[in-house]
């Protein structure tokens, strides 16, 4: 936006008008701004911990404990798997990847499983892993999903179909145990690019993601805790 004119002299009606209608001129100018600054503002879609915990829980054996609650100065879904449970917290509802293909999410994990195979049934337990889901209603079968998982044994990078399903597949996005216990990640994956990539799918929308903390297949306890998830536009 250029320098302002400059006001003509007082005393005159001109400049009298002119005057008394700067201030509107100044508002319109200030609407017209603010409305092109919304247009071409990012688009983001944001689900903090307040939501999450209200997402539906879906079971697969037993209940991982899902809580609300503050650790670190932060809000936080507290999640705890015992007893062989495995249970998931789960939005349904589309979610556009085209404006906003990029999932970034904060997650913390002190320990992982020891002596694992995550590769074969008997291993498929994730202390903390983010679930996302192209649901097909009618024809089921074509539905598939990508996990973003915090590995025990595979390294960060690796990335594998789901030993119980080849509609599901596996991407170790963080390996181990912390050699910081207490701290806090924060991981981005462009969605879009990874159904493209490993399911050949183009997605324009996205129909649900999870959270979910199992042990029903290795037997050990497990613990994690979520920050907020959001979808952003890719940088």
């Amino acid at each position: 936006m250029g320098p302002a004119p400059a006001l003509p002299p007082e005393g005159s009606v001109i400049s009298t008008q002119k005057a008394n209608g700067w201030p509107t001129l100044l508002f319109l100018g200030s609407v017209a701004w603010l409305l092109i600054d919304g247009l071409m503002a990012v688009p983001v879609k944001t689900f903090p911990p307040s939501k999450v915990i209200e997402w539906e829980e879906r079971s697969f054996s037993g209940s991982t404990r899902y809580q609300l609650t503050e650790v670190d100065g932060r809000e936080a879904i507290h999640a705890v798997c015992e007893d062989g449970a495995a249970s998931a917290l789960y939005h349904r509802g589309e979610i556009d990847l085209e404006s906003t293909p990029v999932l970034e999410w904060s997650w913390r994990v002190d320990e992982t499983f020891s002596g694992v195979d995550e590769r074969v049934r008997t291993g498929d337990d994730f202390p903390a892993r983010i679930y996302l889901v192209d649901e097909r209603s009618v024809l089921r079968w074509r539905t598939r999903a990508l996990n973003y998982v915090w590995s025990s044994k595979e390294l960060e990078g690796a990335d594998w179909p789901n030993p119980y399903t080849s509609r599901v597949h596996m991407i170790s996005v963080r390996s181990g145990s912390s050699e910081e216990p207490g701290r806090w990640f924060t991981d981005r994956r462009n969605v879009q690019a990874d159904f493209r990539r490993f399911h050949e799918r183009e997605l324009k929308t996205l129909s649900g993601l999870a959270i979910m903390t199992d042990c029903d297949d290795v037997g050990e306890r497990a613990e994690a805790w979520y920050g907020t998830l959001r979808f952003v536009a890719e940088k």
